[in-house]
């Protein structure tokens, strides 16, 4: 993935386990938890590319957060402020190669960022 593409997507739910059966049946999406990530099942589209997670309807997160990646997440919620945005979630990891973040655009609008690789990069 490069700077600007988009890397995943975040789906809330009010029940974890309807949402799962949900988007498995409709889409055909191969969903699972994976170790470390227990209560946050994520999911893969057909094409192998596309994927996300299902997670709990909490504080920020209430419609889907689609994720971008980027060179640097400092260097990006430095410039969203700079162009009216504010930053909703600091940088914060997810592995020792990976990070995420998530701010708000001067509409109100909800991104998250992504930074570093995985095991799949």
């Amino acid at each position: 993935m490069a700077h600007g593409d988009i890397t995943h997507i975040d789906i809330p739910a009010d029940d974890l386990q309807r949402a799962t059966r949900f988007y498995s049946e409709l889409f055909g999406w191969d969903i699972k938890e994976s170790p470390g990530y227990e209560g946050y099942p994520m999911w893969a589209a057909p094409n192998g590319i596309s994927g996300g997670g299902i997670a709990a309807r909490a504080g920020d997160l209430q419609v889907p957060r689609s994720y971008v990646e980027v060179d640097s997440i400092d260097a990006t919620l430095a410039r969203a402020q700079e162009l009216g945005g504010r930053t909703i979630l600091a940088k914060t990891e997810i592995s020792p190669t990976s990070w995420w973040a998530a701010f708000e655009d001067s509409e109100g609008n909800q991104l998250g960022l992504y930074e570093g690789t995985t095991a799949t990069d």
